[in-house]
């Protein structure tokens, strides 16, 4: 009689489960209400429903189709968890008044007012906004293509992204940063040029809603404006995870020595980087903070992979970890 294959979990599904008990016990033990509270748990319920359904149909036949939509069901979710950090961190302070006032001592004024303002050519801003709008097929396009070129790599790949999207989500529920576009909009453009950077508290709470700047035109202007006016929020600025998943990809694209693609990547990437805060997206401390944050996200996916991991699998090619050998007995008295 043959037997029944196990429900097993990948380890991008187990890394989202330990997210969502994560953010359930942040949700827990504060207040943010019974109405938020019960429905962002019963979402995490029936997103935990939906995995454990879709590895219940691996079981009765490892389908590639089934495969293939339960990572990127994991990848899809991150649509939901982005807007979430807002829906937890806008009942703590918010902190762009500490970021700006850095940056004003460092530089004297603050870049992302005066960059767009110096350069402002329509096809510059075009171009800045098509390397910012490349971020998101950047993430697509090389998942798919270790999907197909290297699948065990792909694994690596996929778990070292989504991995790196969690820690940066952690950091943007506890530490509130909108970041220039929506704070320097909330205390006006004349207190930003006067360096005056007063706290606002809550404010973002009950005015989330991110000013349209009238007579811009442009294909990718409009592309990135409806970006934002769909799932952006006042969050996520610092450290700029735009910066640091590009970074690891690039990181991880050169690990398993696919030079032709850097090749094709790095211009875009310069522009992404550049358009951040040419766009007032995010404060030059936050692309440093991103580069930093990147570089160390690089090594500690690659132990948290392990970790989640099984001894038994064997790691791919240029992820260079090998599982622990363990002795027998016989063996360690010789």
């Amino acid at each position: 009689m043959e037997q029944k294959e196990t429900m097993r979990f990948y380890v991008i599904e187990k890394l989202t489960f330990l997210y969502m008990l994560l953010t359930s016990l942040i949700i827990i033990f504060h207040n943010f209400g019974a109405y938020s509270t019960y429905h962002m748990l019963l979402r995490r319920l029936v997103i935990t429903g939906v995995i454990m359904s879709m590895a219940y149909l691996s079981t009765l036949k490892e389908w590639k189709t089934i495969r293939f939509v339960r990572c990127i069901f994991v990848g899809i979710l991150l649509v939901y968890w982005y807007p979430e950090t807002f829906d937890i961190n806008r009942n703590f302070q918010n902190y762009d008044f500490l970021l700006a006032g850095i940056e004003q001592n460092i530089f004297g004024f603050q870049p992302a007012l005066i960059f767009s303002q110096m350069y402002p050519q329509h096809w510059l801003n075009e171009l800045m906004n098509m390397g910012y709008f490349a971020y998101y097929p950047l993430i697509i396009c090389t998942g798919l293509y270790f999907w197909f070129k290297n699948p065990k790599y792909f694994e690596y790949f996929f778990f070292s992204v989504i991995f790196s999207f969690f820690v940066y989500y952690l950091i943007f529920d506890l530490f509130a940063v909108a970041g220039p576009q929506y704070y320097f909009s909330a205390i006006g453009v004349e207190n930003v040029k006067a360096g005056i950077f007063p706290q606002i508290g809550h404010y973002f709470s009950v005015n989330p809603e991110l000013t349209v700047k009238p007579g811009n035109t442009g294909f990718f202007l409009h592309l990135v404006e409806t970006t934002q006016h769909v799932g952006e929020r006042p969050t996520a600025a610092f450290p700029s995870s735009h910066v640091g998943i590009s970074t690891l990809i690039l990181l991880l694209i050169l690990r398993n020595k696919r030079y032709r693609i850097f090749g094709i990547i790095f211009p875009f990437y310069i522009l992404l980087v550049a358009s951040t805060v040419y766009i007032q997206a995010h404060y030059v401390i936050d692309v440093f903070a991103g580069w930093i944050s990147a570089v160390g996200l690089f090594y500690l996916s690659r132990t948290a992979y392990r970790v989640f991991t099984p001894l038994s699998v064997e790691y791919p090619a240029g992820v260079e970890l090998q599982p622990v050998q363990v002795q027998s007995k016989e063996e360690r008295d010789e």
